[in-house]
């Protein structure tokens, strides 16, 4: 697996059901800010030096996978521990990996540029190694639409458990339990989730036959660019313009896509000493390209730092 400097992905053991690789990351890089900084399902309060991931891989999504990841220096260690269903490609599983803990860029390009930047620089300081934590798949990022739509996060952290243990799986990480989402297959065979409206079930069934289709494919919808992804995503039941552009930007680990949120205006306004519209937050972002997306989760997670719940991006 090529980086973008050339380096390659070093495999360091393989043992029957257990894979081990070493991956080279350029730019900052700290992961316990990337572990623990609250996005989406992932609410981790403490870190003991290994994220733990378990997911759907890319593609099919027929094939689930527990994998522990942990840093050394400048490089990621990243070892496949557990896997269920259709043997899965190793270089498929670390890409998916490092696309969900934002290794798969070369970050120092963004660090000089906010280190260049008055506004961002001592905001970037306060944890240089911040990197996003992304959803592991669109496949997972849409049945996470859908169970956490109008609810308390915590609530969705909640039912997401629930579907993963009476539907999914779990598997075992670095001595933990992870629950896993159900594949597709799994997942079309969903009646009930205690605390789930029952009209969210079609909506679940619409997204297990979407994946099976392809739709929810990372190269589908990076392809067609993401505002015609987003109108794609909108056809699925329960899928809205908010939630299409989590799910592009934020599962497809886009870095360069501009959202005008309040919370983001909110942090410029105190820098500014005055409100910042929506059209001024464009043009201010053009100085951040090609790392807006980037610059607009750092702002949220890291510009408000002094609190835990301060920091935490949702993630819907």
């Amino acid at each position: 697996m090529p980086r973008p400097d050339g380096d390659t992905v070093r495999t360091l053991d393989h043992d029957g059901n257990m894979t081990m690789l070493d991956v080279p990351l350029r730019g900052p890089y700290d992961l316990r800010e990337v572990a623990l900084m609250g996005f989406g399902h992932r609410d981790e309060r403490d870190f003991d030096g290994i994220m733990r991931l378990g997911f759907c891989v890319d593609g099919d999504y027929e094939s689930q996978v527990g994998v522990a990841v942990r840093q050394d220096g400048d490089r990621l260690e990243v070892r496949i521990e557990q896997s269920e269903g259709p043997p899965a490609d190793p270089d498929s599983v670390v890409g998916q990996v490092l696309r969900v803990v934002s290794a798969d860029q070369d970050g120092q390009g963004y660090a000089d540029l906010c280190r260049a930047d008055p506004f961002l620089g001592p905001i970037f300081a306060r944890a240089p190694g911040f990197r996003p934590a992304n959803f592991h798949s669109p496949y997972e990022a849409a049945i996470w639409s859908v169970i956490s739509a109008r609810r308390p996060r915590g609530q969705g952290i909640t039912l997401r458990e629930r579907l993963a243990a009476t539907y999914g799986r779990e598997l075992s990480v670095a001595g933990r339990s992870v629950p896993v989402v159900p594949t597709p297959a799994q997942l079309r065979r969903v009646e009930q989730v205690s605390g789930l409206p029952d009209d969210r079930v079609p909506r679940l069934h619409a997204i297990a036959e979407a994946a099976q289709r392809g739709d929810l494919a990372v190269r589908r919808l990076t392809s067609v660019g993401p505002e015609q992804a987003m109108m794609d995503l909108q056809r699925l039941p329960g899928i809205g313009p908010f939630y299409s552009s989590l799910i592009v930007v934020r599962a497809c680990g886009l870095t360069d896509v501009l959202s005008t949120e309040p919370q983001v205006r909110k942090h410029l306004a105190a820098a500014y000493g005055r409100d910042v519209s929506a059209a001024e937050l464009t043009e201010i972002a053009e100085n951040w390209r090609p790392f807006r997306t980037w610059v607009l989760v750092m702002l949220r997670a890291l510009g408000g730092r002094g609190s835990r719940s301060e920091g935490a991006d949702a993630g819907g």
